[in-house]
């Protein structure tokens, strides 16, 4: 939960670069006697903790000088704010940057003013990181809903022996005797699951297999069958008892 400053506080300058992500300013007194416009909103973050006053607006606004007049700011280096982006009445973004020129400015952070209410933008780093655990923390415990919903299916291994297939788990009948299939959860369940599913594009269809290689292995094939001989066996058609060798001649008996 944000941190409310306290109201009218003149807040100390921060630290370039420090994180204050963690605060918000806001000044009901303030905003109840002045309009929230482009003129006088610069005026309205000068008082938040966001505000360094070692920065080159404040120089002007000792002169009497408009603080967000960019054409003495680019007259002066250093730390400066200016105003970004205006949707009056509700939004105003307020950059703050560091001038080593004319033309040469590095930005160092932003802050946004959203009805009345002044916050400092995260860096993108950190919203792409609280994004990425987020959907995270919902996967891990959607599966864990999805494991605690089914049933233990197959073999259990104890002590290096299998169990049975008839033979039944009584610690998992007990458990799911104690934590009985919620019916409405699994419709709900089954609702994401499937959107999930329609969201994924579909898989690939395989890829043809290539005409040539086709016709080199029907080839080869042909080839093999013509290189394969039958050998002749004693059943063979012109095959005589002499031309199978002396293993074959008969044995006179006298």
């Amino acid at each position: 939960m944000d941190h409310l400053a306290p109201p009218g506080a003149m807040g100390q300058a921060p630290t370039p670069g420090t994180d204050m992500t963690n605060i918000s300013f806001r000044d009901q007194l303030w905003l109840n006697q002045f309009p929230l416009d482009r003129n006088l909103v610069f005026d309205y973050f000068s008082l938040s903790p966001f505000y360094d006053r070692a920065c080159s607006n404040e120089q002007l606004r000792m002169r009497q000088i408009h603080p967000l007049d960019s054409s003495q700011l680019t007259k002066m280096t250093g730390i400066e704010y200016i105003l970004h982006e205006a949707q009056e009445p509700h939004l105003f973004v307020i950059r703050k940057q560091r001038r080593e020129g004319p033309e040469k400015t590095t930005v160092m952070s932003a802050y946004y003013v959203l009805d009345g209410s002044i916050y400092q933008a995260p860096q993108l780093y950190s919203v792409i990181g609280s994004r990425a655990v987020r959907a995270i923390h919902h996967i891990s415990e959607a599966f864990s809903q999805a494991a605690a919903k089914l049933e233990k299916i197959g073999h259990e291994v104890e002590s290096g022996k299998a169990k049975p297939e008839d033979q039944v788990d009584e610690a998992a009948q007990k458990k799911a005797a104690e934590n009985p299939i919620d019916l409405k959860e699994a419709a709900r369940l089954d609702q994401i699951l499937t959107g999930v599913f329609r969201r994924l594009p579909a898989a690939p269809p395989p890829p043809p297999f290539p005409v040539a290689a086709a016709a080199a292995a029907a080839a080869d094939a042909v080839k093999t069958e013509g290189d394969v001989k039958q050998e002749p066996g004693a059943d063979a058609p012109g095959v005589t008892a002499a031309d199978q060798g002396p293993a074959l001649k008969r044995v006179k008996v006298e």
